[in-house]
């Protein structure tokens, strides 16, 4: 007597959790039908028609009766073509066509096409880790595999169609777990010792990724802003397995597939983009482009031009490293512990202060344009730094005679990034950026003459207290670099110099 009962086990998709699913199937007398329950999306209830022609054209019977399908937990939204895989084979199992047992101790995810073919579906790395915890396999489309098998210790069944499910499942044919793709373990950065001069904006580069600090850089059009940008990347340590996880993980909510899973995001939004689009949300909450740049750098050109509202909404993410979004439908947690780098001109026309071309603006317009960036956000900004015009013999000089390609070379400064933050991580375990106020002082214990130092700084240049805090998180970055245990004047006085815009505003 075949059994008219199956569950098979899921995932569901919810931010970048995967909540467990169980499909549960029953087979009863009645009027030929197939319901589902359990809170499903419109997508999902469109998969009985999905599923039933797949079953019959992969050479199953549809059974007659009625077919309840239940997807609990009932009060966990479901949404997408990922159920289609679980609801046929419980209907198989349920009809007495696959054995129940050959089910056990596996998961599965995939959207059947009409012929019975499975296709990709999204947000694969948050179910793979989940079945790490479980200590089930995972059997789901072959496009999904290898970004699936990024997680180590899990079984991961790639396949291409419901025929070749059931096969493997009988064990009638063998398929081999997949493993994650080598290709995306190679990194390919711009170069730092492409860009000519610009010799204090590489110094800044090179102290905010060994610190992990934000960076404003601003000068005229033209001068390098967003090639020296481009280069941070390029200095930041590897991305280890975990943040490699992390990052692969937010990125499949939006895409079934990874390229370059082990490089550091680099994400550039236009000054047009939404608060939606830069920090997230939406009726069923999801991430924006903070949480894309998790574990790299988010470069905000031409700063000034952004929405106010949006540039406001970054000031919790900066601190926090998440952003809650809390909607109707819920409430999702994103992790966004990205590096900041702006770009801006001085002022509107974008010349004042430069030697080879002069400014139509008056004081009350650039006033108001650098009043764009409240003082709040420019406070949570590390370095600021100012990108001034390049005289055409630097431009045009050739970099072997300035040692621009040894000296600046994006991988001989990566190492000296790599061994300042080992000596933060066996100092403190973490790195710079993340300490709190407390931890601060106890790793920059000052001697009086620092004290003094930085007193008179701070009631010259008219630091807030969060300012002051920024400053000796730069100053310790600073000591690490150069291998002092402790944090002097020089450090001090070149941290402080780093504070460009608040001499600016003073002046």
């Amino acid at each position: 007597m075949p059994s008219t009962l199956a569950q098979v086990y899921t995932r569901a998709n919810q931010g970048i959790r995967a909540p467990a699913v169980s499909v549960e199937v029953h087979l009863s007398q009645g009027l030929p039908c197939l319901n589902i329950v359990g809170l499903p999306e419109a997508a999902v209830r469109e998969s009985k028609d999905r599923v039933r022609s797949a079953l019959i054209n992969s050479g199953f019977d549809f059974p007659d009766g009625r077919i309840t399908v239940n997807l609990a937990p009932a009060d966990l939204p479901k949404e997408g073509g990922r159920f289609d895989l679980p609801i046929a084979l419980g209907i198989l199992v349920a009809s007495g066509q696959l054995p129940g047992e050959v089910l056990e101790n596996k998961e599965f995810l995939g959207e059947l096409a009409l012929s019975g073919h499975l296709r990709p579906v999204r947000a694969v790395l948050p179910a793979s880790l989940a079945c790490k915890e479980t200590n089930r396999a995972l059997i789901l489309p072959e496009q999904n595999a290898s970004v699936a098998a990024m997680v180590s210790s899990v079984t991961i069944i790639g396949t291409q169609n419901l025929t070749e499910v059931c096969a493997y499942l009988r064990e009638k044919i063998h398929i081999e777990p997949a493993k994650a793709d080598q290709n995306g373990c190679k990194t390919h950065y711009p170069d730092l010792s492409e860009v000519r001069g610009q010799e204090q904006a590489k110094r800044a580069l090179l102290i905010a990724a060994a610190g992990s600090h934000h960076l404003l850089l601003f000068g005229p059009p033209g001068t390098g802003k967003t090639m020296l940008a481009s280069r941070l990347p390029g200095l930041l340590p590897p991305l280890t397995e975990s943040e490699a996880l992390d990052v692969a993980a937010i990125h499949s909510l939006t895409s079934s597939a990874m390229d370059t899973v082990w490089q550091r995001p680099f994400r550039t939004p236009h000054h047009s983009s939404s608060s939606v689009s830069l920090v997230g949300g939406g009726s069923i909450p999801q991430p924006g482009e903070i949480s894309f740049a998790h574990h790299g750098v988010l470069f905000l050109d031409e700063m000034p031009e952004f929405a106010r509202t949006a540039l406001e909404m970054l000031r919790e993410p900066l601190e926090n490293g998440e952003v809650v979004i809390t909607r109707a439908k819920g409430q999702e947690c994103f992790p966004a512990r990205f590096q900041l780098v702006g770009a801006m001109n001085p002022c509107p026309c974008g010349y004042l202060g430069d030697s080879q071309r002069n400014c139509r603006c008056s004081p009350d317009q650039v006033r108001r344009y650098r009043n764009k960036l409240s003082g709040p956000l420019l406070d949570r900004i590390d370095l600021q730094i100012e990108v001034p015009s390049q005289t055409i013999q630097t431009i045009m000089e050739p970099a072997v005679q300035n040692n621009d390609s040894e000296e600046t070379s994006s991988e001989k400064l990566r190492d000296l990034v790599i061994k300042a933050r080992k000596k933060q991580l066996a100092r403190q375990e973490k790195i710079n950026c993340q300490l709190s106020s407390r931890e601060l002082f106890e790793v920059c214990a000052l001697g009086e003459k620092e004290k003094g130092l930085i007193a008179r700084a701070s009631e010259h240049l008219q630091i807030s207290t969060r300012g002051l805090h920024r400053i000796l998180r730069v100053a310790r970055t600073i000591a690490d670099l150069a291998g002092s245990p402790e944090v002097l004047s020089p450090h001090l006085g070149e941290a402080m110099q780093y504070r460009q815009l608040d001499r600016q505003s003073v002046q």
